[in-house]
This record gives structure tokens, sequence and C-alpha cells, in this order.
């Protein structure tokens, strides 16, 4: 998931300050914009690593251009952080998916080219939590 992120410009006496604004109370900060965007994932990571030890939803992210009409952030530079959130969603469970043949090659063949979604189960897991996200958002 991206994550957008308000990067408050820094400067050599201040660093650059991070704002997550998809999950209240994440801040972060860096002494260069690298290490300010570096850090803000960290920050992501322990935040919901948090959420998810309480049991709390994992917040979906929103837009960049929704965020970017907030007067409160005129002057920030802004960025994504890509978060794979389906660790924070609870334990992985088994179960038995019947799909047609040629489909389970479509997919096979899919992620063997994208190895982003690192196996079958990644695959279905990350394009259901997208089209659940997208749902919400409509």
């Amino acid at each position: 998931m991206l994550y957008p992120i308000a990067i408050e410009p820094g400067d050599d006496q201040h660093a650059y300050g991070v704002i997550v604004p998809d999950i209240p109370g994440c801040f972060s900060a860096g002494d260069t914009l690298d290490e300010a965007m570096k850090n803000a994932h960290e920050a992501i990571d322990g935040h919901l690593s948090l959420l998810a030890e309480d049991d709390q939803a994992i917040p979906m992210a929103s837009t960049v251009q929704a965020h970017m009409a907030n007067p409160e952030y005129a002057g920030f530079i802004w960025a994504v952080v890509d978060v794979d959130i389906t660790q924070y969603l609870g334990k992985a469970t088994k179960l038995n998916v019947t799909l047609p043949a040629s489909l389970i090659r479509r997919i096979d063949d899919f992620v063997a080219t994208h190895p982003e979604y690192k196996s079958r189960s990644g695959f279905l897991a990350k394009t259901a939590l997208e089209k659940l996200i997208s749902s919400q958002a409509a």
C-alpha cells in the first residue's frame, strides 16, 4: 500500500519533518530528504505493528492529491512510502479455494514475472485487499 507522506522542508539547522496523514500520530524526521523518507518507512512499520498488536484496524492509504488540498500541508514536499500491510492483518490462515485451471495458470505466469507478489497466495491476498480498499473509497 502506498502511504502518502508530507515532508516539511529542513535546512542546515533543522531536520526534515515527516507526517503520515493517513496514520494519526505517525511522525518521523531526518537530517536529509532521503533519510526522512527512509525513517518514515520505519515509523509506519512501527506504528502499524503496534496497531496490530492491539488488534486495531490498519488505516488505509488515501491519495497524495486528497491531502494536497489541506492548507495544513502548504509548502510540504510529497512522497509515498510502499508498505506491505499483509503482515499486520493477522496470522495467515490456510483455506481451500477452487478456481479454473486456466485462471490458476494465468495467475502463476503473472506471479513468475512480478516477484513483488512472491507467490500465488501473495497475489490473491494483495489483489483482494486492493479490491476491498477501492470499494471502500467508492
